[in-house]
């Protein structure tokens, strides 16, 4: 579809884009913005490239692009997309074998970068509780770069409600916690990571919250070889998820 004229900064359509930037909003239209090439090619597959041509598009000027951006170089494309999360019942089914779950996550970028952690270690789904952050957020999601789309979403989740869920229906739930009593190797080595396994990582400040290993099966701290005090949400995401699923993918 051709643009139809040249939007600017004062246009209503960017002005009701801006407003995009607070949850808010983006609960209220169900929509969300989505910044950089890459970004917006990933949104088009998910859409299905048969129907991408049908999308409409705008010629929007210097000013108005950067009213729009949340970088401080804008890379000159942006979308307006519809919000992916979906119910927790489709996230995560009967059939799911790896799950990353987000819990009291404030951080825009760890969600974004555990989402983006998720999809390279080929999970399932990603849940995040209902106190963590959106992940339709601008700067969570850059930091997935183009995850988002990849794969299932659910937001405001109960955690304590669907981990008893999840323990009944055979998934088992690991808390990753530097203080944990069981060892990542440890759990490599015994076979616990061949399980269908839901993974909680906890506040980038404070962890999980007091009284999480009641709802656990175990708690899994990564071992520290050197001399790093510990690990940042992310990356013990990154670190936990792999083992699972190279653990996984052995039994396949």
């Amino acid at each position: 579809m051709a643009s139809p004229g040249l939007l600017t900064a004062r246009s209503v359509r960017i002005k009701q884009a801006r407003r995009l930037a607070t949850r808010a909003f983006r609960s209220k239209l169900g929509r969300f913005l989505v910044e950089g090439p890459q970004a917006v090619r990933e949104a088009l597959e998910h859409r299905e490239l048969a129907r991408a041509a049908d999308v409409p598009w705008y010629e929007v000027d210097r000013a108005g692009i950067e009213a729009l951006s949340e970088t401080v170089t804008s890379q000159g494309v942006v979308a307006v997309c519809r919000l992916v999360d979906v119910p927790l019942e489709e996230a995560v089914t009967e059939q799911a074998r790896l799950v990353a779950v987000g819990v009291q996550v404030r951080d825009p970028g760890n969600a974004g970068t555990l989402i983006r952690c998720a999809d390279a270690a080929g999970a399932d789904a990603v849940v995040l509780s209902g106190e963590s952050v959106d992940p339709h957020n601008p700067k969570a999601v850059r930091a997935s770069a183009g995850s988002l789309f990849h794969l299932p979403i659910t937001v405001e989740a109960d955690i304590v409600a669907v981990t008893k869920m999840w323990r009944e229906q055979g998934i088992q739930v690991l808390a990753a916690d530097g203080y944990g009593a069981s060892d990542l190797d440890e759990c490599i080595d015994d076979g616990t990571l061949t399980k269908p396994t839901a993974w909680l990582f906890g506040n980038e400040a404070h962890g999980l919250p007091d009284g999480y290993d009641a709802i656990v099966d175990r708690s899994v701290k990564v071992p520290i070889y050197g001399r790093a005090e510990s690990l940042n949400l992310a990356t013990a995401a990154a670190v936990c998820l792999y083992a699972s699923a190279r653990a996984q993918r052995r039994t396949d």
